[in-house]
């Protein structure tokens, strides 16, 4: 089973941008897409993006243009660029991979 580390998450305003970044252990990296997921206070947990380990990306409408999903194989590594960010985007963040999830990032975009 994958044991997945999130990190870079934080306060940031209006039209600013973060990255976050999901290390995956354990489990072979290279089978299933990794995926963001966020969930907002009141609200079920939802798709952000996925990538798969040839690159095929997808996303959620809400993010498409703005949020960029990007994976570094040789370092097992995950990341999701948001840049544009909206109120609405404020959310915890999980990375998830063949059912096993991170703990999760706080991502809070306020002025």
């Amino acid at each position: 089973q994958a044991h997945l580390v999130e990190s870079g998450g934080g306060l940031v305003q209006p039209g600013g941008s973060l990255r976050l970044s999901c290390a995956h252990f354990g489990a072979m990296f290279n089978i299933y897409p990794m995926s963001w997921y966020r969930q907002a206070p009141g609200k079920q947990r939802e798709l952000v993006a996925s990538i798969t380990y040839g690159g095929n990306t997808n996303y959620a409408d809400s993010v498409k243009g703005r949020f960029t999903i990007s994976r570094d194989n040789a370092k097992n590594t995950v990341y999701l660029q948001m840049n544009s960010l909206k109120s609405e985007d404020t959310a915890i963040y999980y990375c998830s991979y063949d059912g096993s999830w991170g703990q999760g990032t706080q991502v809070t975009v306020s002025s």
